[in-house]
């Protein structure tokens, strides 16, 4: 098991071991002496957290010792630094951000060169040079360090570019930016498509990213929207690589039917020539309507990484997550909030329907998700009461329900999901199971 990479990049407590400001030279440092040769060049972003600029500065110093040119991008979504990296052909992309975790988190996630996420053997190799001693070069030797003069420009045409012909004048849309990464992008990229638009989580400060607003809290969004009377309201976590979307009745749509809406759509007007991807937490629902419409489903890892590898590995062009990252591979190489948002406006548009209307012909499956907190994860996992509960709740839901056991990658915590179709024996199912693994814990 890596030991410092978890789900997606390195995350934590800022200020505490791990991740403090030597631990995140060191990282900026390990880069140089692994991935990337002297005289390279590697993009940096990052969101709005407080910790932001002092982690920016320590990464960028770990690499300009090394010998790496570093340019800063400021505060931009993740996927902007995906596409940065391409549009400027640097060697890698850095983005320093916790995406949907409160702001006292911080964390590097790492784009290559073609703006895809890092293998596992280069985190590795990344891991292998952080404990090492610090490689200062010295004098013409050093990197340099400059800020890019126009990276949100850039993002937003980039966006943009993949609807040339939408005009949405006759929409009102809220926009929930979460007061993270996509506070100017977002409403700026709205607004240009012609659409009426209302905000919200456009004031940063700093400490008050993902706080009561953005894709994991969409309570003030649903009222925004109502109150407002918009067709659809638009929320976006710290960071800028999920997308949750309410309808004009103030009801949130996640990822899951976000992802059935692209993909049908894209469907009807070309059959997929590859599957769609989702996750083992991707709802059942899902892959039984997809079946319906003779659609190709599969399930990855979580982890956006693992999806976008499967998409890899099977030609598919859509996937996503229940959280909301989406992924469209037409027109991005990662999971990203705005491009995702766009694609739905458009087909909004163009179908002359309701959001609410479009999600319809996807009906979930009940499904419960329970958060068991416990510090040895994998022997929870594996101990003999655990596989014993599994194996019994399993055959009580038979081939009409699922159970999935997920450690999480950032957090002390196994998150149980049960779903099937009978509501009151999934939530029943999901508790047994949740209390065994807590009587190990004690």
């Amino acid at each position: 098991m890596a030991k410092y990479f978890g789900t997606d990049g390195i995350r934590g407590h800022f200020g505490t071991k791990p991740l403090t400001v030597d631990f995140v030279l060191r990282v900026g440092n390990a880069v140089g002496k692994s991935l990337i040769k002297k005289g390279d060049t590697v993009i940096i972003g990052r969101d709005t957290r407080v910790s932001g600029d002092v982690i920016e500065a320590a990464v960028a110093a770990g690499l300009q010792a090394a010998g790496i040119n570093v340019q800063l991008a400021g505060v931009v979504p993740t996927p902007a630094v995906a596409y940065l990296v391409t549009k400027y052909k640097a060697q890698l992309g850095i983005v320093v951000s916790a995406s949907h975790n409160p702001y006292q988190d911080n964390g590097l996630k790492f784009f290559n060169a073609q703006g895809g996420k890092l293998t596992d053997t280069e985190q590795n190799a990344i891991e292998g040079q952080i404990d090492t001693d610090i490689l200062t070069l010295q004098g013409e030797d050093l990197g340099t360090s400059f800020a890019m003069l126009t990276p949100q420009n850039d993002y937003v045409d980039f966006v943009l570019g993949s609807v040339p012909r939408l005009n949405l004048d006759d929409l009102k849309v809220v926009v929930d930016a979460g007061h993270g990464a996509m506070y100017k992008v977002a409403p700026r990229a709205i607004e240009e498509l012609g659409a009426d638009v209302d905000c919200i989580g456009i004031a940063p400060n700093g400490k008050n990213i993902n706080q009561q607003c953005g894709s994991t809290d969409t309570a003030n969004l649903e009222l925004t929207v109502k109150k407002s009377k918009a067709e659809i309201g638009l929320s976006f976590d710290g960071d800028g690589d999920r997308l949750v979307v309410v309808d004009h009745l103030g009801e949130s749509v996640d990822g899951d039917e976000l992802l059935f809406i692209l993909a049908r759509h894209a469907h009807q007007q070309k059959p997929l020539a590859g599957p769609v991807v989702g996750t083992s937490m991707t709802n059942m629902g899902l892959e039984a309507a997809f079946k319906e419409l003779g659609i190709d489903f599969v399930r990855a890892r979580v982890g956006d990484k693992h999806v976008l590898q499967k998409l890899a590995e099977t030609g598919g062009k859509f996937g996503g997550e229940t959280s909301g990252h989406l992924i469209c591979l037409d027109h991005a190489t990662t999971g990203d909030g705005l491009t995702a948002a766009v694609q739905i406006l458009k087909i909004l548009s163009e179908s002359k329907a309701s959001l609410n209307e479009l999600k319809k012909g996807f009906v979930k499956y009940p499904q419960v998700i329970v958060n068991v907190k416990v510090e040895e994860k994998t022997l929870a996992i594996s101990h003999p009461n655990t596989q014993a509960v599994l194996k019994e709740s399993q055959e009580k839901l038979g081939e009409f329900g699922r159970i999935v056991l997920r450690p999480s990658g950032t957090e002390p915590v196994i998150r149980v999901m049960v779903e099937a179709e009978n509501a009151g024996l999934t939530v029943m199912l999901a508790n047994e199971i949740a209390d065994t693994i807590t009587l190990l814990a004690l």
